[in-house]
């Protein structure tokens, strides 16, 4: 197969939560790679400018909003995709939200917020593409997990168990599709500079990552690029179950000096 086995010609892609941050990166990167790219968030003028960024890739592109909260959102999404391009054959899942907040003073709403995004609208979503997926015996899903799939994070109870519990769910959802020829799998990226945590990494959490990181760096989006198009590929057809961490070693790390 070789390295063309990494190349997305042909193939349709789903990114939700695609319009900024880790998944428009990686929506672009997608593009870059061959796929046509369908971009999607909540809101219209994100939208509108993504499909606007892989058109001008030279791929096709779609503007369809949706929320992961709401099923028929999804569904709609999907019947549009497939409307025009027949098909769905890659869907990555970046929609996130989280909150700072000490667990003595959690909001069960907060919570609740935070777990139906995170953790139940991947699986709303991946019911919804799984099927599609299931149905034509190929796909690929790919999860953006964290390092707090593995470890705990400072203050943010909720996104750490949504994170964990999405880490749990993509290795069932692999185990599940294992014979449908559907590969799910994730990717943990480990502390990446976007316009939702910029404040909080000038401050002393970004110094304190950047001691348990032994590349002493923030990541930059772009590297995250190369893990998403490998396992949107062809290339990753025995990869099922599978959390990649892109982190520059801090899940690795104990003693770094």
């Amino acid at each position: 197969m070789g390295y063309a086995g990494l190349e997305l010609d042909g193939q349709v892609a789903v990114v939700i939560g695609g319009t900024s941050g880790i998944g428009q990166v990686i929506a672009c990167g997608l593009a870059e790679a061959g796929a046509d790219v369908i971009p999607t968030s909540r809101r219209a003028e994100q939208v509108e400018n993504t499909a606007r960024q892989i058109e001008a890739l030279g791929r096709r592109s779609l503007r369809v909003t949706s929320d992961v909260t709401d099923r028929a959102s999804l569904e709609g999404l999907l019947n549009a995709a497939v409307k025009a391009f027949g098909k769905v054959d890659i869907m990555v899942n970046a929609a996130g939200r989280t909150k700072r907040v000490p667990i003595l003073e959690t909001d069960e709403k907060d919570w609740n917020e935070i777990l139906e995004t995170n953790l139940t609208g991947a699986m709303r979503a991946s019911q919804i593409f799984g099927r599609h997926m299931v149905e034509r015996r190929y796909g690929r899903i790919i999860h953006i997990a964290s390092l707090a799939s593995f470890v705990a994070l400072f203050e943010v109870a909720a996104y750490n168990a949504s994170k964990a519990g999405l880490a749990s769910l993509t290795q069932t959802m692999a185990v599940e599709w294992a014979g449908s020829g559907v590969c799910v799998n994730a990717i943990a990226p480990g502390v990446f500079r976007t316009s939702l945590n910029t404040q909080l990494l000038e401050g002393p959490r970004g110094q304190e990552f950047l001691v348990r990181t032994p590349m002493k760096r923030f990541g930059k989006l772009e590297e995250l690029v190369g893990s998403a198009v490998f396992l949107a590929s062809k290339s990753a057809s025995f990869v099922t179950g599978t959390i990649l961490a892109v982190d520059g070693g801090f899940l690795a790390s104990g003693v770094n000096q």
